[in-house]
């Protein structure tokens, strides 16, 4: 294992500067125009949950192609690829690999990476996966099985988790290549291409799709034709002034020495941040601690407790958990990773309705005077995290404004926290759990990870701080209400009140004169000795 990863770290100078000397005596201006689609997973989104990342079962592609533990299944898409051969009418196996030869600079193009091998490596590893991804999307929920592997759920699944990862991704114009030479006919071609994709799309798009797919060989890779079928061009949900232009940013791979620095920053001996944390945080909580062991102690009932709160105080050092706190755990702080919203079931009785719309996510609205609450229909499966975790990694490689998916998904994880609220939206239509359980479905959104960049999506967030606003005001109406019906109209509370307020004024009066509090109260105010 080891020796494999030292191998493909080792940088072969001599192929990299044949590759620079191969460009420039070569017309490269159809490979440039071919926009970059396919990128390593931000580190930030990776950290998180690696597995749904890297492919388990088959490398598609370039960039997972040495993986040792995924060779051990070359030999499926080998097969695979004989039995295009065999179908093949005029050509051989050899052929293609001399067409992809041919299209070594379009090939290379939408990788971000540096591919680090031959053009003829290159063509062969494409040509199989090709093949082997034309055989699998022509054949996939065939009754009859695949050819390509044991027709179980288990596999076909594992297939289809891999195919949708950001970085096992193969350009659609190599399938459109192949069936064209396959069949003599571009035209074929493309209605092959069309038709395997529409379907296969619609199976494993976690949305219901109401348009029809079209000009499937313009999209540049499989996922990228997804993520444009969820998140068409919204342009009233974006707005141009909160745009983060990639080149006028810091950064992102680099987040851990940003955090690193300032978290040297916050432990630094600063007067007033030192003020502010040992006059205004620190020394209250520990008058108030002091305070609590010494009404324990002072106190004969309460002595009982004495043990119970020793201990607390001594496992509890609250200056050093204030001064230890650094800018990394603020921001890993679950407060700060989903939007500030109420959760379905407290909204519900509020007196919100939830109601699915057919628009998918540009349908997303709250109409304040029915209480209606519309989101797209999710349909979740087995497949359905990793689909949505790379989605939301490919939309934050390539997409330089708002991040309207990864947005979506924050407003999900931020109304749903429990099970009752996944029973909720399943009732109202807007969730199709094919998964074992509600509490799998929670899981999920509330394991979701955040985005690697703050943004705004104008039409969702104004959506967000309408519902927030309705909920303030029917919990304003509420508390209005009750204090109306239950305190200001009841005058027998109200004395109720008086009278235990009086009976405790009388006994804190009574105590004092016993204990004596100005002696030992007066003792722990700041300033003093605390002896």
């Amino acid at each position: 294992m080891i020796l494999s990863q030292i191998k493909e770290t080792l940088f072969d100078e001599r192929r990299w500067l044949d590759h620079l000397r191969h460009d420039f005596t070569k017309d490269v201006e159809d490979g440039l125009s071919i926009a970059v689609a396919v990128f390593d997973v931000p580190k930030l989104l990776r950290a998180i949950k690696p597995e749904a990342y890297a492919p388990h079962l088959f490398a598609l592609g370039p960039y997972h192609v040495h993986r040792p533990e995924l060779r051990d299944m070359e030999r499926y898409k080998v097969a695979a690829a004989k039995r295009a051969e065999r179908a093949f009418k005029n050509i051989k196996f050899d052929d293609l690999i001399k067409e992809f030869v041919k299209l070594e600079t379009e090939i290379r193009a939408p990788y971000h990476r540096y591919l680090d091998m031959s053009e003829e490596t290159l063509a062969w590893i494409m040509a199989i996966d090709t093949c082997f991804l034309l055989e699998f999307l022509q054949n996939y929920h065939n009754e009859e099985g695949t050819g390509i592997i044991p027709p179980t759920t288990n596999w076909i699944s594992g297939i289809v988790k891999d195919m949708m990862m950001l970085e096992n991704q193969i350009p659609i114009f190599l399938l459109r290549k192949t069936l064209e030479l396959k069949y003599s006919s571009v035209e074929v071609a493309d209605n092959i291409l069309s038709t395997i994709f529409e379907r296969f799309v619609k199976e494993v798009c976690p949305f219901q799709i109401t348009v029809n797919i079209c000009n499937v060989e313009k999209h540049v890779h499989l996922l990228e034709l997804l993520y444009n079928v969820i998140v068409p061009n919204i342009e009233d949900q974006i707005d141009q002034t909160e745009i983060l232009i990639p080149d006028e940013l810091p950064e992102f791979e680099d987040t851990d020495k940003v955090k690193e620095a300032f978290d040297k920053v916050s432990r630094l001996d600063i007067t007033p941040i030192r003020f502010i944390i040992d006059k205004l945080i620190s020394k209250p909580i520990n008058i108030l601690t002091n305070l609590l062991g010494r009404l324990v102690t002072k106190i004969p009932l309460l002595s009982l407790f004495t043990p119970v709160v020793e201990n607390f105080l001594s496992q509890t050092n609250v200056k050093k958990n204030i001064e230890n706190l650094t800018i990394t755990d603020i921001m890993k702080s679950p407060l700060l990773e989903e939007i500030m919203i109420p959760s379905v079931s407290k909204l519900v009785e509020a007196g919100i309705k939830f109601v699915p719309t057919e628009d998918g996510i540009k349908g997303i609205e709250f109409d304040g005077q029915t209480a209606t609450f519309k989101l797209p229909v999710v349909i979740l499966d087995a497949n359905t995290d990793v689909i949505l975790r790379n989605l939301v990694a490919y939309e934050a490689a390539v997409v330089k404004g708002p991040l309207i998916f990864a947005r979506y998904t924050e407003l999900m994880n931020g109304i749903i926290d429990t099970v009752g609220d996944v029973k909720i939206l399943r009732k109202s239509g807007i969730i199709v759990n094919h998964m074992k359980s509600d509490k799998e479905v929670a899981d999920l959104w509330n394991g979701m990870c955040r985005s690697i960049r703050l943004t705004r999506v104008p039409k969702i967030d104004h959506v967000i701080d309408d519902v927030k606003s309705f909920n303030n005001r029917k919990l304003v109406v509420k508390t209005n209400k009750f204090l109306k019906k239950y305190v200001f109209r009841s005058w027998r509370i109200l004395t109720l009140l008086a009278t235990l307020t009086l009976l405790l004024m009388t006994g804190l009066q009574t105590f004092c004169s016993v204990y004596t509090c100005s002696r030992w109260f007066g003792s722990i105010t700041p300033g003093k000795s605390q002896t």
